[in-house]
């Protein structure tokens, strides 16, 4: 059970340790792209390449899926980044129960959005929890856990596809060893909540410090998108690095788009002008003239 490409990697991985996967289960097909025609998702993808069943319900409340997926039978249900609520009636169905792979050291990051909230806050790890469901969100037990160091130049993106291939060996690890497990209650300290990402959040404040102007552009990276204003126009910025110098905030201090911040400076490194792909910031350079003294975000 899961939805975008996070997932993937995990269906590769249970099909190729030999798992028989009676169904999968993915979001909706949705409208997408100037068309508007209805796109499926990476999972759905998948799932038919692989010759799998597959079935999207928008929900799993009523009686007749219920029916349909007790009928399947499955000694477990693996579920990662799905997306739609379980009952408590699917959670109990599988002999085994229903196992999450969530991307976070639980309970650190419980929620929508835990990899962009581990890089915002500045963590310097996270990693992945094979947890069993129950009814609570993300507080079930844990059967087995992997950490990863948070690096200096890690985006979203770039930890996600990490997370992703860790969550894939981590599942079948589980699996092989499931009748050994304890599973082992959360602590309630050290909670805390990723919620879902605020368009809001992705506008940048020059005056804050580089510290956190830095997280905030890896972390909303590649989606949403940390952007400013260049004299008039947005601009996503989607990869920097902590630099020195100083200056009003905003302004830029070199040929190589060093900004000052609040406290210091980022250096930008890649950056997406509006309408245009996205480029590595001499390749932007190149073509836009954003000299010393230029102010972002005016």
């Amino acid at each position: 059970m899961g939805t975008p490409e996070f997932s993937v990697p995990v269906l590769d991985a249970l099909v190729a340790a030999g798992h028989e996967i009676a169904c999968v289960y993915c979001q909706p097909p949705r409208p997408a792209g100037r068309g508007k025609k209805e796109r499926l998702t990476p999972v759905h993808t998948r799932a038919l390449a692989l010759g799998l069943a597959v079935r999207h319900p928008s929900s799993l409340k009523s009686a007749g899926e219920q029916a349909g997926f007790a009928a399947l039978d499955a000694d477990v249900a693996v579920v990662v980044a799905y997306g739609l609520i379980l009952p408590q009636a699917i959670l109990d169905m599988p002999r085994h129960g229903c196992l999450n792979i969530h991307a976070s050291l639980l309970p650190r990051w419980r929620g929508a959005a835990p990899i962009h909230r581990a890089i915002m806050a500045g963590d310097a790890e996270t990693g992945v929890c094979i947890m069993q469901m129950e009814a609570g969100l993300d507080t079930g037990p844990v059967l087995m856990r992997e950490a990863t160091g948070i690096r200096p130049d890690d985006t979203t993106g770039s930890l996600h596809d990490r997370l992703s291939a860790i969550g894939a060996a981590l599942i079948v690890r589980s699996l092989d060893r499931l009748d050994t497990l304890t599973p082992v209650p959360q602590p309630d300290a050290g909670t805390t909540y990723a919620d879902k990402i605020d368009k809001a959040e992705a506008q940048i404040d020059w005056t804050r410090p580089a510290a956190m102007i830095d997280r905030q552009i890896r972390g909303l990276s590649p989606f949403p998108g940390a952007w400013t204003t260049v004299r008039g126009e947005r601009v996503k910025l989607l990869a920097s690095r902590l630099a020195g110098g100083q200056g009003a905030p905003g302004t830029v201090l070199d040929g190589a788009l060093t900004v000052a911040c609040g406290q210091g400076a980022v250096q930008i490194t890649r950056a997406q002008r509006a309408g245009k792909g996205a480029q590595e910031i001499d390749g932007l350079l190149r073509g836009w003239a954003l000299p010393p003294g230029t102010v972002l975000g005016d």
